[in-house]
Protein backbone atom coordinates (compact mmCIF):
# COMPACT_ATOMS: atom_id res chain seq x y z
CA UNK A 1 0.00 0.00 0.00
CA UNK A 2 1.58 3.70 -1.30
CA UNK A 3 2.10 5.91 1.84
CA UNK A 4 -0.26 8.33 0.47
CA UNK A 5 -3.12 5.64 0.08
CA UNK A 6 -6.17 6.84 2.12
CA UNK A 7 -6.74 3.66 4.27
CA UNK A 8 -10.07 2.89 4.83
CA UNK A 9 -10.70 1.95 8.67
CA UNK A 10 -14.02 0.63 10.71
CA UNK A 11 -13.72 0.13 14.57
CA UNK A 12 -15.87 -2.60 16.16
CA UNK A 13 -17.08 -2.29 19.08
CA UNK A 14 -18.18 1.11 20.65
CA UNK A 15 -18.07 1.05 24.57
CA UNK A 16 -15.80 3.62 26.10
CA UNK A 17 -12.98 2.49 24.58
CA UNK A 18 -14.12 2.24 20.84
CA UNK A 19 -15.67 6.05 21.25
CA UNK A 20 -11.96 7.02 22.13
CA UNK A 21 -11.16 5.06 18.83
CA UNK A 22 -13.44 6.91 16.76
CA UNK A 23 -12.63 10.28 17.73
CA UNK A 24 -8.69 9.66 16.99
CA UNK A 25 -9.38 8.49 13.59
CA UNK A 26 -11.73 11.41 13.01
CA UNK A 27 -9.27 13.58 14.17
CA UNK A 28 -6.35 12.58 12.00
CA UNK A 29 -9.21 12.16 9.34
CA UNK A 30 -9.25 16.29 9.51
CA UNK A 31 -5.67 16.59 10.16
CA UNK A 32 -4.85 15.33 6.15
CA UNK A 33 -3.56 11.86 7.72
CA UNK A 34 -4.15 9.28 4.21
CA UNK A 35 -6.99 7.61 6.40
CA UNK A 36 -10.70 7.25 6.53
CA UNK A 37 -12.94 6.69 9.14
CA UNK A 38 -15.65 4.15 7.12
CA UNK A 39 -17.57 2.14 9.40
CA UNK A 40 -18.70 1.64 13.08
CA UNK A 41 -19.99 -1.85 14.43
CA UNK A 42 -21.80 -2.07 17.23
CA UNK A 43 -24.53 -3.89 18.56
CA UNK A 44 -26.22 -1.80 20.67
CA UNK A 45 -29.07 0.45 19.22
CA UNK A 46 -29.28 3.31 21.26
CA UNK A 47 -25.15 3.62 20.62
CA UNK A 48 -25.02 3.01 17.40
CA UNK A 49 -27.88 5.53 16.81
CA UNK A 50 -26.23 8.04 18.74
CA UNK A 51 -23.23 7.36 17.26
CA UNK A 52 -24.27 7.62 13.39
CA UNK A 53 -26.48 11.03 14.18
CA UNK A 54 -23.20 12.47 15.75
CA UNK A 55 -20.54 11.49 13.45
CA UNK A 56 -21.88 11.13 10.39
CA UNK A 57 -20.25 7.71 9.62
CA UNK A 58 -22.62 4.54 9.03
CA UNK A 59 -22.92 1.73 11.84
CA UNK A 60 -23.64 -1.64 11.61
CA UNK A 61 -24.91 -4.10 13.88
CA UNK A 62 -22.86 -7.22 12.53
CA UNK A 63 -19.05 -8.03 10.77
CA UNK A 64 -20.85 -9.31 8.51
CA UNK A 65 -23.16 -6.72 7.11
CA UNK A 66 -20.53 -4.04 7.53
CA UNK A 67 -18.46 -6.20 5.26
CA UNK A 68 -20.68 -6.63 2.70
CA UNK A 69 -21.96 -2.90 2.46
CA UNK A 70 -18.22 -0.82 3.15
CA UNK A 71 -14.92 -1.61 1.65
CA UNK A 72 -12.37 -1.88 4.40
CA UNK A 73 -8.09 -2.31 4.82
CA UNK A 74 -8.06 -1.84 8.35
CA UNK A 75 -10.27 -2.18 11.94
CA UNK A 76 -9.73 -1.36 15.37
CA UNK A 77 -11.00 -4.47 17.47
CA UNK A 78 -12.45 -2.74 20.56
CA UNK A 79 -15.21 -5.31 22.58
CA UNK A 80 -14.59 -7.74 25.45
CA UNK A 81 -11.54 -9.52 25.57
CA UNK A 82 -14.25 -12.93 25.60
CA UNK A 83 -14.73 -11.31 22.04
CA UNK A 84 -11.49 -11.15 20.64
CA UNK A 85 -10.77 -14.05 19.06
CA UNK A 86 -13.79 -14.51 17.29
CA UNK A 87 -14.31 -11.36 16.01
CA UNK A 88 -10.45 -11.04 15.25
CA UNK A 89 -10.79 -13.68 13.14
CA UNK A 90 -13.97 -12.82 11.58
CA UNK A 91 -11.99 -9.42 10.13
CA UNK A 92 -8.90 -11.23 9.33
CA UNK A 93 -10.17 -13.64 7.26
CA UNK A 94 -11.65 -10.80 5.36
CA UNK A 95 -8.34 -9.47 4.71
CA UNK A 96 -8.37 -6.34 7.20
CA UNK A 97 -4.97 -5.41 8.96
CA UNK A 98 -6.05 -5.35 12.50
CA UNK A 99 -5.45 -2.88 15.64
CA UNK A 100 -6.60 -5.11 18.91
CA UNK A 101 -6.82 -3.97 22.25
CA UNK A 102 -5.17 -5.14 25.05
CA UNK A 103 -4.98 -7.99 26.13
CA UNK A 104 -4.44 -9.54 22.96
CA UNK A 105 -6.77 -12.21 23.56
CA UNK A 106 -8.46 -14.86 26.23
CA UNK A 107 -6.04 -17.51 26.50
CA UNK A 108 -2.59 -18.43 24.37
CA UNK A 109 -4.09 -20.71 22.31
CA UNK A 110 -6.41 -17.67 21.01
CA UNK A 111 -3.26 -15.92 20.46
CA UNK A 112 -2.00 -18.69 18.44
CA UNK A 113 -4.98 -19.17 15.99
CA UNK A 114 -4.99 -15.24 15.37
CA UNK A 115 -0.94 -14.92 14.95
CA UNK A 116 -1.28 -17.71 12.06
CA UNK A 117 -4.02 -16.48 10.77
CA UNK A 118 -2.69 -13.14 10.16
CA UNK A 119 0.40 -14.38 8.35
CA UNK A 120 -1.33 -17.07 6.30
CA UNK A 121 -3.59 -14.01 5.17
CA UNK A 122 0.11 -11.61 5.61
CA UNK A 123 -2.24 -9.64 7.19
CA UNK A 124 -0.49 -6.79 9.62
CA UNK A 125 -1.62 -7.24 13.38
CA UNK A 126 -0.69 -4.73 16.78
CA UNK A 127 -1.75 -4.94 19.91
CA UNK A 128 -2.67 -2.22 21.84
CA UNK A 129 -0.33 -1.95 24.87
CA UNK A 130 -0.82 2.19 24.96
CA UNK A 131 1.89 2.66 27.48
CA UNK A 132 4.52 1.80 24.90
CA UNK A 133 4.05 4.63 22.98
CA UNK A 134 3.42 7.17 26.10
CA UNK A 135 6.22 9.98 25.52
CA UNK A 136 7.83 9.39 29.11
CA UNK A 137 8.67 5.86 28.44
CA UNK A 138 9.79 6.04 24.28
CA UNK A 139 12.07 8.42 26.19
CA UNK A 140 13.60 5.73 28.47
CA UNK A 141 14.80 3.84 25.47
CA UNK A 142 18.48 4.88 25.24
CA UNK A 143 18.39 5.07 29.07
CA UNK A 144 18.13 1.07 29.99
CA UNK A 145 21.69 -0.66 31.05
CA UNK A 146 20.73 -3.07 34.03
CA UNK A 147 17.89 -2.87 35.58
CA UNK A 148 17.89 -4.91 38.68
CA UNK A 149 14.47 -4.00 40.75
CA UNK A 150 11.22 -2.75 39.47
CA UNK A 151 8.05 -1.11 41.62
CA UNK A 152 5.12 -0.56 39.30
CA UNK A 153 1.68 0.69 40.62
CA UNK A 154 -1.89 1.17 38.95
CA UNK A 155 -4.64 2.12 40.70
CA UNK A 156 -8.02 3.14 39.28
CA UNK A 157 -11.43 3.98 41.08
CA UNK A 158 -14.05 1.37 39.91
CA UNK A 159 -15.67 1.50 36.61
CA UNK A 160 -18.31 -0.67 34.95
CA UNK A 161 -16.07 -1.12 32.47
CA UNK A 162 -14.12 -4.36 31.20
CA UNK A 163 -15.14 -6.71 33.94
CA UNK A 164 -15.24 -9.60 31.61
CA UNK A 165 -11.55 -9.81 32.93
CA UNK A 166 -9.73 -9.41 36.40
CA UNK A 167 -7.44 -6.91 37.07
CA UNK A 168 -4.44 -8.38 35.80
CA UNK A 169 -5.99 -8.54 31.99
CA UNK A 170 -7.25 -4.96 32.44
CA UNK A 171 -4.42 -3.45 34.29
CA UNK A 172 -1.35 -5.07 35.34
CA UNK A 173 -0.60 -6.26 32.06
CA UNK A 174 0.14 -2.53 31.22
CA UNK A 175 2.85 -3.02 33.53
CA UNK A 176 3.84 -6.50 33.13
CA UNK A 177 4.56 -5.71 28.94
CA UNK A 178 6.64 -2.79 29.41
CA UNK A 179 8.56 -4.46 32.41
CA UNK A 180 9.53 -7.57 30.43
CA UNK A 181 10.54 -5.35 27.16
CA UNK A 182 12.80 -3.41 29.89
CA UNK A 183 14.27 -5.94 31.90
CA UNK A 184 14.73 -8.39 28.65
CA UNK A 185 15.28 -11.25 30.57
CA UNK A 186 13.18 -14.62 30.85
CA UNK A 187 11.03 -15.10 33.95
CA UNK A 188 12.19 -17.17 36.38
CA UNK A 189 9.30 -17.58 39.14
CA UNK A 190 6.25 -15.64 39.53
CA UNK A 191 4.33 -15.18 43.03
CA UNK A 192 1.37 -13.49 43.20
CA UNK A 193 -1.79 -12.55 45.47
CA UNK A 194 -5.41 -11.06 44.87
CA UNK A 195 -8.75 -10.61 45.77
CA UNK A 196 -12.66 -9.85 44.61
CA UNK A 197 -13.70 -6.77 45.80
CA UNK A 198 -16.40 -5.02 44.24
CA UNK A 199 -16.87 -7.26 41.47
CA UNK A 200 -17.30 -11.60 40.44
CA UNK A 201 -13.24 -11.39 39.73
CA UNK A 202 -9.86 -10.11 41.16
CA UNK A 203 -9.91 -6.96 41.82
CA UNK A 204 -6.91 -5.65 43.20
CA UNK A 205 -3.48 -7.83 42.75
CA UNK A 206 -0.18 -7.73 43.49
CA UNK A 207 2.98 -9.77 41.70
CA UNK A 208 6.61 -10.55 42.56
CA UNK A 209 8.01 -11.55 39.91
CA UNK A 210 12.36 -12.56 39.00
CA UNK A 211 13.72 -13.11 36.02
CA UNK A 212 17.08 -15.13 35.14
CA UNK A 213 19.28 -12.42 34.87
CA UNK A 214 18.45 -11.70 38.88
CA UNK A 215 16.29 -8.55 37.95
CA UNK A 216 13.26 -8.55 40.50
CA UNK A 217 9.15 -6.64 40.01
CA UNK A 218 7.03 -6.15 42.01
CA UNK A 219 3.19 -5.04 40.85
CA UNK A 220 0.14 -3.69 42.20
CA UNK A 221 -2.76 -3.31 40.66
CA UNK A 222 -6.10 -2.02 41.85
CA UNK A 223 -9.35 -1.14 40.21
CA UNK A 224 -10.81 0.04 43.63
CA UNK A 225 -8.51 2.42 44.54
CA UNK A 226 -9.91 6.26 46.12
CA UNK A 227 -7.32 7.75 43.86
CA UNK A 228 -5.90 7.23 40.20
CA UNK A 229 -2.39 6.62 39.93
CA UNK A 230 0.28 5.32 37.21
CA UNK A 231 3.84 5.08 37.93
CA UNK A 232 7.02 2.91 37.71
CA UNK A 233 10.28 3.20 39.25
CA UNK A 234 13.89 1.19 38.81
CA UNK A 235 16.89 0.67 39.90
CA UNK A 236 20.16 0.01 38.19
CA UNK A 237 23.32 0.34 38.83
CA UNK A 238 24.36 3.81 40.32
CA UNK A 239 20.90 5.10 39.20
CA UNK A 240 16.75 5.57 40.24
CA UNK A 241 14.53 6.30 37.24
CA UNK A 242 10.90 7.01 37.70
CA UNK A 243 8.41 7.11 35.34
CA UNK A 244 4.57 8.92 35.58
CA UNK A 245 2.63 7.36 32.81
CA UNK A 246 -0.28 10.06 33.51
CA UNK A 247 2.21 13.09 33.99
CA UNK A 248 4.23 11.63 30.68
CA UNK A 249 7.19 12.34 33.07
CA UNK A 250 10.46 10.97 33.40
CA UNK A 251 12.84 11.53 36.38
CA UNK A 252 16.48 10.05 36.53
CA UNK A 253 19.33 10.60 39.32
CA UNK A 254 22.65 9.66 38.69
CA UNK A 255 25.00 8.56 41.51
CA UNK A 256 28.75 8.73 41.36
CA UNK A 257 30.37 5.59 41.91
CA UNK A 258 33.05 6.75 43.55
CA UNK A 259 31.41 9.12 45.94
CA UNK A 260 28.52 6.84 46.55
CA UNK A 261 29.49 5.79 49.99
CA UNK A 262 29.35 9.45 51.30
CA UNK A 263 26.80 10.56 49.99
CA UNK A 264 24.53 9.15 52.80
CA UNK A 265 26.77 11.11 55.53
CA UNK A 266 25.78 14.18 53.81
CA UNK A 267 22.13 14.38 54.09
CA UNK A 268 20.23 17.56 53.28
CA UNK A 269 17.17 19.39 54.10
CA UNK A 270 14.27 19.26 51.88
CA UNK A 271 14.88 21.96 49.21
CA UNK A 272 18.57 22.47 49.51
CA UNK A 273 20.63 21.57 47.02
CA UNK A 274 21.72 17.88 46.55
CA UNK A 275 24.82 16.25 47.62
CA UNK A 276 27.57 16.46 45.62
CA UNK A 277 27.66 13.05 43.70
CA UNK A 278 23.85 13.51 43.00
CA UNK A 279 22.85 14.77 39.79
CA UNK A 280 19.21 15.20 38.73
CA UNK A 281 18.12 14.71 35.04
CA UNK A 282 14.92 15.45 33.84
CA UNK A 283 14.75 14.77 30.15
CA UNK A 284 12.84 17.58 28.45
CA UNK A 285 9.58 15.48 26.72
CA UNK A 286 7.05 16.38 24.24
CA UNK A 287 3.35 15.00 25.24
CA UNK A 288 1.65 13.79 23.05
CA UNK A 289 -1.88 11.45 23.04
CA UNK A 290 -0.94 8.05 23.82
CA UNK A 291 -3.86 6.47 21.36
CA UNK A 292 -3.42 8.56 18.73
CA UNK A 293 0.16 7.78 18.75
CA UNK A 294 -0.31 4.18 18.51
CA UNK A 295 -2.88 4.40 15.95
CA UNK A 296 -0.59 6.60 13.59
CA UNK A 297 2.04 3.92 14.20
CA UNK A 298 -0.69 1.30 13.06
CA UNK A 299 -1.07 3.24 9.94
CA UNK A 300 2.25 3.57 9.21
CA UNK A 301 3.16 -0.26 8.99
CA UNK A 302 0.32 -0.54 7.35
CA UNK A 303 1.87 2.10 4.11
CA UNK A 304 5.07 0.74 4.83
CA UNK A 305 4.43 -2.63 5.33
CA UNK A 306 7.00 -2.70 8.16
CA UNK A 307 6.19 -4.77 11.58
CA UNK A 308 4.50 -3.11 14.67
CA UNK A 309 6.17 -1.46 17.33
CA UNK A 310 4.18 -3.59 19.21
CA UNK A 311 4.28 -7.33 17.19
CA UNK A 312 2.22 -9.75 18.09
CA UNK A 313 4.68 -12.15 19.49
CA UNK A 314 5.42 -9.68 21.67
CA UNK A 315 1.66 -9.22 23.34
CA UNK A 316 1.36 -13.11 23.50
CA UNK A 317 4.81 -12.98 25.86
CA UNK A 318 2.61 -10.35 27.94
CA UNK A 319 -0.46 -12.23 28.08
CA UNK A 320 1.31 -15.68 29.09
CA UNK A 321 2.85 -13.60 32.14
CA UNK A 322 -0.18 -12.32 32.83
CA UNK A 323 -2.03 -15.59 32.90
CA UNK A 324 1.11 -17.22 34.76
CA UNK A 325 0.25 -14.31 37.33
CA UNK A 326 -3.20 -15.24 37.25
CA UNK A 327 -2.50 -18.97 38.13
CA UNK A 328 -0.26 -17.95 40.52
CA UNK A 329 -2.98 -16.03 42.22
CA UNK A 330 -5.07 -18.94 42.31
CA UNK A 331 -2.96 -21.16 44.09
CA UNK A 332 -2.05 -18.38 46.42
CA UNK A 333 -6.08 -18.90 47.22
CA UNK A 334 -5.93 -22.52 48.11
CA UNK A 335 -3.35 -22.32 50.36
CA UNK A 336 -4.83 -19.38 52.13
CA UNK A 337 -8.12 -21.17 52.22
CA UNK A 338 -9.53 -17.89 50.34
CA UNK A 339 -12.34 -20.03 48.12
CA UNK A 340 -14.96 -20.01 49.65
CA UNK A 341 -14.38 -16.63 50.84
CA UNK A 342 -14.00 -15.66 46.76
CA UNK A 343 -17.04 -17.15 46.06
CA UNK A 344 -19.26 -15.63 48.93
Amino acid sequence: MSPSTQIRVAVCGAGAFGQTHVRVYRQLQAAGFPVSLAAIIEPQPDRAGALAAQTGVPVFPTIEQCLAAVPLDAASVCVPTSAHHHVASALLEAGLHLLIEKPFASTLQQADELIRLAARRQRIVQVGHLERFNPAVTALATRIHRPMFFEAHRLSLFSPRALDVDVVLDLMIHDLDIVLQLANSPVRDVHAVGLPILSSKVDIANARIEFESGCVANFTASRVSTERVRKLRFFQPHQYVSVDYARQDLLIIHVEPHVAPHVASQATAPGDPPSPGLHFDKPLITPGEPLRLEIESFLTSISSNTEPLVPTHQAREALALALQVQSAIEAHTQRAGLTTLSAS
